[in-house]
């Protein structure tokens, strides 16, 4: 396995979505059934579960006991620092990065398809009748976290694998959220290419949708509304009144899910016709935005999330000026620039 380095050249493609909603919405379900979709049309995927309800795993047909198997994240935390620093100079130590440090010259960047020392100890295989994909997950927040460590700290394994992964079109890495507003807690919902909000038809459905309209519009980041367990005409146009031209499709009952719930799965190409359809136009959606990426503005937002957490709380955390670990010269790109020998 040869390290991609923040020097090298990268020809792969692929491209990063997120699930959020509010709790109880079928965020994970939804998610769970896009990257079904996904390994049925043959992409490579890298699923990551980082809600603090940990149900990916079980939606993608793992047992009980083969989901409570999966590696934490947030327990590989020094591991995924050490590799991702690389020989970057200006992080001396991988003790000083925290979960919004950018990469720089030297830093290793991630490839969905590679092998590396991150994906060997946080990744597993999950065959599904599509395919296989990879699975990574943050870890459930245990008793030994209580009123000593919020989710963010698990969560944080995650924003830096982000923050290095160089990505393009083909390949897909789709993350299951945390719930609600909490999302916002750092710079992780600027990462993706496209968020899909899944939004039940009630008030309380579409309140975390015009929480997240607000930030996305701020910061550029592309939004669309999935309604889910609509099961009316009236669901529909409370759906179009509150969301407008977001609302991409809606799901409704799925009998298909209901027997997966149940433990009785049954192959994906039996999934109602109406739901499999909605599931393509989500991969048109995607698809759709490659081309507005803008890796200038993607790389300055990373640096602003930093420089923030920075001066909020990391440098006194680590006794660093961590606005050193900024390389100013460095932007993430598809391919990035050659960098002097």
């Amino acid at each position: 396995m040869v390290p991609f380095t923040a020097s090298a050249r990268h020809t792969l493609l692929n491209m990063k979505i997120a699930f959020v909603g509010k709790g109880g919405s079928g965020k994970t379900t939804l998610s769970s059934l896009f990257i079904r979709h996904l390994a049925a049309r043959g992409a490579p995927v890298v699923a990551v579960d980082a809600d603090i309800n940990q149900h990916l795993g079980a939606a993608l047909g793992l047992d009980e006991d083969e989901a409570a198997g999966l590696p934490a994240m947030g327990g590989q935390l020094p591991l995924i620092k050490e590799y991702l620093r690389g020989s970057n100079p200006r992080i001396a130590s991988s003790d000083t990065m925290i979960k919004t440090t950018p990469p720089g010259e030297g830093s290793r960047l991630l490839r969905l398809q590679e092998d590396n020392p991150v994906y060997e100890a946080c990744a597993r295989s999950v065959a599904l009748d599509g395919g296989r994909i990879r699975l990574l997950a943050t870890g459930p927040f245990t008793e030994s976290d209580l009123g000593v460590a919020c989710y963010h700290s698990k969560t944080g394994a995650v924003e830096l694998c982000l923050n290095h992964l160089v990505d393009g079109r083909g390949e897909f890495m789709v993350v299951d959220m945390t719930a609600g507003s909490d999302s916002f807690a750092s710079g992780m919902f600027t990462r993706f290419d496209m968020t899909f909000l899944v939004a039940e038809p009630t008030r309380k459905g579409v309140s975390v949708y015009r929480q997240y309209k607000e930030y996305a519009r701020d910061f550029g980041v592309p939004l669309k509304v999935v309604g889910n367990k609509v099961q009316s005409e009236d669901d529909l146009d409370f759906l179009r009144q509150q969301a407008g031209e977001d609302l991409l499709v809606t799901v409704g009952h799925s009998d298909w899910v209901r027997a997966m719930e149940k433990g009785r799965a049954r192959p994906f190409a039996e999934l109602e016709e109406p739901n499999a359809r909605s599931l393509e136009a989500l991969y048109e959606a995607a698809d759709a935005v490659y081309e507005q990426r803008d890796w200038e503005r993607y790389t300055r937002q990373m640096v602003h999330f930093h420089l923030r957490n920075a001066e909020s709380w990391g440098n006194a955390k680590t006794g660093t000026d961590l606005a050193a670990q900024v390389d100013p010269s460095f932007i993430l790109r598809e391919e990035p620039a050659p960098q002097p020998a």
